[in-house]
């Protein structure tokens, strides 16, 4: 049996893993300094002459100035990025809800994580590492008012209770960035860096990251996004106009936001589409036109005038033309595309003149094998303005004018999404509507923005995150979109608990943290989409909390106790920690998607849990006899884990093996 590491990996290992194995000329060793006996203490490293030599076309000649992005305490970031921290997810079984709504219920594939987020994306990066679509993120804009995350865990509570107020027993706290401090911007991207980079581990290959900043850190957040996921796979910066001028005392009314767009890897060339603004309201005006009679002409003329006073641009203006069902469509240039080449030249006749009609300068956008499938000479429909439509192609009244191919605007209900996005700003009424006209929460998203960006990625079953969850705008949207589409997309919010303002609506309402506000506003919102839509959707989220390893001290240094201590830590865990905890530190470990299902059984007496039927089966009692091993084992599990400590005698430890190698050799045994 294997022992179970139980915390999370340490990512500097593994990059020298990596740089050994492409460049083994530059692994070296370094004195570090002396022990007590006066010993050097060495420890490896990477010579990094060597590694830029290797890197470079050109000779390297000692240090030389480089083009580069930093700022004080850059490389404390990073070894925050990569440190291993021995913490874990403990689920809350009364705060989580079941996909019909159930309080208690844990059959969600959503998640809800109270916690540091950088604590929770590290123990979350084997789970979902490249398993998520989508991250949208709305982190402080340090404009001067914002709290950030503070990760100078040296500090005891009473000293930091008296820089900020703000502390839980785990250290996570948030400090008051204020512009009178000297670390101003170094401490917002100190505190914003380190995430970014092992968030994009989680990423998909194909996955993007949308992240909303306003003027005050633009520049710096785009230099630091471009270090970690790479200049080339920036792919455009959205503006969302807010509608609602905020008055910033600079003489100019500012009603826009940017949302940074970034991709984990270009070569994926993903489209990034949005729908028409205005279909719905087009359609119900051509519907009420039938029902009517009003005759083509005027109907025709009614659109146009429609789209003229809405303001639409020319994603929906282009198909002002109706056919007899009053349906609209559009005439589409067949002139070939690229101007630095040539179409194909071919002679296509007129429908009623038999003549030659002109030719595009630069040639045809089709092959002549594809027009003529697209034509229909035989069932030629003459117009009331002396046009004609032969197929799916449109003619002038004589062959003087280049004809054009014809689509339909209900076939062309999408379009690119567009750099500017004009959504009025409505998300405090929104979430105040949730709340029954008490106002909880300041500045929150619209969940009719980030529906927008979680549809333009065209991926109904994605995994969307959401770690500066806030009032979990993010939750809301994703349920809000499944409902409307038969998606079925799962989310992940983490939240500091950030304690509420005690003279704050929302802490008089009883709202003792932000996670509370979200966790109660994803409660509501999907009992209001269930109301009103009735539909099949996934309504529920499953609660967790970062909290301390479930392992004594002892587990991960065991070098550091006497050997009389070690009978006070026989079976490594804290006594206050249930299977249950147990079993998602496990799950942590081995990779194990923490929304699986999960289902409790006894054998010979044992509770056993197994998830995903029986890819994993874990059996944390103490006792456990060679009856409960054996089950297990002919159940052929992909995973099979124990305590170390919890076998009911030596003759099982003895027979554990043979039995596993009689019924199930492939299994992965693993003890804690």
């Amino acid at each position: 049996m294997d022992k179970l590491k139980m915390h999370t990996p340490n990512l500097a290992d593994e990059n020298f893993k990596n740089l050994s194995a492409m460049f083994p000329n530059a692994v070296t060793e370094t004195i570090t300094g002396y022990g007590e006996d006066g010993k050097a203490i060495i420890e490896r490293a990477i010579d990094a002459d060597v590694l830029r030599q290797e890197i470079s076309a050109q000779v390297v000649e000692g240090a030389q100035e480089r083009y580069q992005f930093t700022w004080p305490d850059k490389k404390k970031s990073v070894v925050l990025a990569n440190a291993p921290i021995a913490k874990t997810l403990r689920l809350d079984r009364e705060k989580s809800v079941g996909r019909d709504g159930t309080e208690g219920n844990i059959d969600s594939e959503n998640m809800y994580i109270e916690g540091d987020n950088l604590d929770a994306l590290k123990l979350l990066q084997e789970t979902y590492l490249g398993k998520v679509k989508m991250i949208y993120i709305d982190p402080p804009y340090n404009t001067g008012n914002d709290f950030i995350y503070e990760d100078d865990f040296s500090k005891s509570t009473d000293e930091y209770l008296a820089d900020s107020g703000q502390f839980d027993e785990e250290g996570n706290r948030l400090v008051q960035n204020t512009e009178s401090n000297g670390r101003f911007h170094t401490d917002w991207l100190n505190m914003l860096y380190p995430r970014l980079r092992v968030a994009k581990d989680l990423l998909a290959a194909d996955g993007v990251a949308f992240i909303s900043i306003d003027n005050c850190e633009f520049e710096n957040l785009t230099k630091i996004c471009n270090e970690v996921f790479g200049a080339g796979n920036f792919i455009d910066c959205i503006t969302w106009n807010t509608r609602v001028p905020k008055n910033d005392n600079k003489g100019l009314g500012n009603i826009h936001q940017y949302i940074l767009v970034y991709i984990k890897d270009k070569v994926f060339n993903r489209q990034f589409t949005m729908q028409k603004d205005g279909l719905e309201d087009v359609f119900e005006l051509l519907e009420k036109l039938k029902k009517q009679g009003i005759p083509i002409p005027e109907a025709e003329e009614e659109l146009k005038k429609f789209y003229k006073k809405k303001g639409y641009d020319r994603g929906i203006t282009l198909y002002s033309a109706l056919d007899d069902n009053y349906q609209p469509w559009g005439k589409i240039n067949m002139s070939w595309p690229n101007s630095d080449t040539f179409g194909p030249a071919y002679e296509v006749l007129h429908p009623v003149t038999h003549c030659p009609v002109k030719k595009p300068d630069r040639g045809w956008r089709w092959g002549k094998e594809t027009f003529d499938i697209h034509l229909d000479y035989e069932h030629t429909i003459r117009r009331y303005d002396g046009s004609y439509i032969c197929g799916d192609i449109w003619f002038s009244k004589d062959e003087n004018t280049q004809p054009s191919s014809i689509k339909y605007l209900r076939d062309t209900s999408k379009m690119l999404l567009r750099t500017i996005i004009s959504l009025k700003s409505d998300g405090g009424v929104e979430l105040e509507n949730i709340f029954g006209r008490k106002s909880f929460f300041s500045n929150p998203k619209p969940t009719s923005l980030i529906e927008v960006l979680a549809d333009s990625i065209n991926e109904p079953n994605a995994i969307i995150m959401d770690f500066f969850s806030g009032s979990a705008t993010t939750a809301h949207a994703v349920m809000q979109l499944n409902a409307e589409d038969g998606g079925n997309r799962k989310f992940i919010m983490v939240q500091l608990p950030e304690v509420t303002d005690e003279k704050s609506e929302a802490c008089k309402a009883g709202y003792k943290t932000i996670c509370e506000i979200g966790e109660e506003r994803i409660r509501r919102a999907g009992k209001k989409i269930k109301e009103e839509t009735g539909a099949d959707i996934d309504y529920g989220f499953r609660v967790f909390r970062v909290d301390s390893s479930n392992m004594e001290d002892v587990y991960y240094r065991p070098s550091d106790y006497k050997q009389e201590q070690m009978s006070l830590y026989a079976d490594n865990i804290k006594p206050d920690r249930t299977p249950e905890d147990l079993l998602f530190q496990v799950m942590l470990d081995l990779g194990v998607i923490l929304s699986s299902k999960i289902e409790e059984e006894e054998i010979a007496g044992k509770k056993i849990f197994s998830v995903e039927k029986g890819y994993l089966i874990a059996c944390f009692d103490n006792n456990v006899t060679e009856e409960t091993v054996t089950e297990i084992a002919k159940r052929k599990p992909f995973y099979a884990v124990f305590r170390d400590s919890g076998m009911a005698s030596d003759s099982v430890v003895v027979n554990f093996e043979q039995i596993f190698e009689t019924y199930s050799p492939k299994t992965q045994r693993k003890v804690l």
